[in-house]
């Protein structure tokens, strides 16, 4: 549900923009609030589950997330729209966080690949459900079904979380929880995400944004350096499997967030089919993905980490790169080639990855280890959407940008000039390539983590 809600809005944006009268960057913000309130939190709950325990927390998180949905399908204005995907921000990051420390308690040793990779087939079906049922959805019925579809469903997962699961890790006893690290951070993280949303990023505003979060950021460590009982444990990036795997997860989830984004634009904009055909199309890349998530999970186990994550970020690199020789002729079944490529890549990548990174830390330090690890993910995953817009603006300006993605039927109806759809299309492509040079610096990360520990 968490991830469900973190894709819906990515195919059915020019249609809720359209229908709430506003513009592009309340649009970006319709999916980003939700994003950075998931960042923003993951970490202070992450050290609040490892001395309260993460039982509790995720069954509130169900209940929190299932009240936003309700508020979010009811809205009747882009303000009100904004505040409650901020609830179902909060609960998705009460349920996020703990999933991945959940489970790995309870695969804890033998079996942690496999019950990982298990875990991120939840999460990529999330997101291949969030794709395609928001297209058919709103082709049926209206924007609203897409947050009212959650409510029956996180009824039943709040009571059946509450009753089936049981506490089962060791909460810590004698520490306290560290308000001023947490404040900065998310203050900071905060202030970087405006930065890079609100208008163009050079403008004046943005820039001072940005370089603000700088120093909460610096302040925010230096505070940690202090702190007996630190929010974000820094002795953790001392282990050399926990920094590299993050390092490598940051980099391509940079990459494989903006995907979805950039291939709606082109299906919808560029080549003007629906949102229905737009969510079907990306079947083939989230497909392949939870096909091979178990598989590369139970691989792990056996051969470790480091062989299996690199080669599927440069498999993902060569999709990527594929990808960025479309245009307006190009055949469906070459795009999707290229889709399945990223997704066997990011397939292959993921569940050794996280069994590597969760599987290197001390039992007591799984929650904010996998706060940590949630935080990266989703940074990249916040930040993907206005990097895309930022590369785009080299090749279209950002106010002819922001008219093209702001109405859904402009290129349908002629109004855009075949010089401004050219440049949108250079934008798209040049994007692809410059993610597919990051999908390779994360495989460079990926192999630097040396061989797999001895648990």
């Amino acid at each position: 549900m968490a991830t469900l809600d973190s894709s819906i809005l990515v195919v059915g944006l020019p249609q809720v923009v359209l229908a709430l009268n506003a513009n592009l960057v309340v649009g970006v913000w319709f999916i980003t609030v939700y994003r950075l309130m998931i960042t923003v939190l993951l970490v202070g709950i992450g050290r609040i589950a490892d001395l309260h325990g993460r039982v509790r927390l995720y069954n509130l998180g169900f209940a929190v997330f299932t009240i936003g949905s309700l508020l979010a399908g009811l809205s009747l204005t882009a303000e009100e729209l904004l505040a409650f995907r901020l609830v179902q921000g909060v609960g998705a990051a009460l349920l996020f966080v703990n999933s991945v420390a959940i489970v790995t308690d309870a695969f804890a040793g033998e079996g942690l690949g496999k019950g990982i990779g298990i875990n991120q087939v939840a999460i990529n079906a999330g997101t291949i459900t969030g794709y395609t049922l928001s297209g058919i959805l709103i082709q049926l019925f209206t924007w609203r079904s897409i947050f009212l579809v959650n409510v029956p469903i996180g009824i039943f997962g709040t009571y059946w979380s509450h009753r089936r699961l049981k506490e089962i890790s060791q909460p810590a006893h004698g520490e306290r929880f560290d308000l001023p690290g947490a404040v900065s951070f998310s203050g900071s993280i905060t202030l970087l995400l405006l930065g890079l949303t609100i208008g163009s990023l050079t403008d004046f505003l943005n820039l001072v944004l940005i370089a603000s979060s700088g120093i909460l950021m610096i302040l925010f460590f230096l505070v940690e350096r202090r702190t007996r009982f630190p929010v974000l444990d820094l002795s953790l990036f001392k282990i050399r499997l926990f920094t590299a795997g993050n390092i490598a997860n940051l980099l391509s989830g940079l990459a494989f967030a903006g995907l979805a984004f950039i291939m709606t634009l082109y299906f919808q904009l560029v080549r003007g089919y629906d949102p229905l055909h737009a969510g079907i199309f990306l079947i083939p890349l989230d497909a392949t993905l939870i096909l091979i998530g178990p598989i590369s999970g139970s691989l792990s186990d056996k051969w470790g980490a480091r062989g299996l994550s690199t080669l599927g970020l440069i498999i993902a690199s060569v999709g990527f790169f594929a990808l960025s020789t479309f245009d307006q002729a190009t055949s469906y079944p070459e795009i999707a080639v290229g889709l399945v490529l990223v997704g066997f890549g990011i397939g292959l990548f993921r569940s050794p990855n996280a069994s590597s990174v969760m599987g290197s830390v001390p039992a007591s330090k799984r929650g904010i280890a996998s706060g940590i690890r949630a935080t990266i993910i989703n940074t990249s995953i916040v930040t993907s959407i206005p990097l895309v817009l930022a590369f785009m603006t080299a090749d279209i300006s950002y106010a002819k940008l922001v008219n093209i993605i702001g109405n859904v039927n402009i290129v349908t109806t002629g109004q855009v000039t075949s010089g401004d759809l050219a440049g949108f299309l250079s934008g798209l492509q040049h994007s692809l390539i410059v993610f597919s040079v990051l999908i390779l610096a994360s495989a460079v990360f990926s192999f630097l983590r040396g061989r797999r520990n001895d648990r």
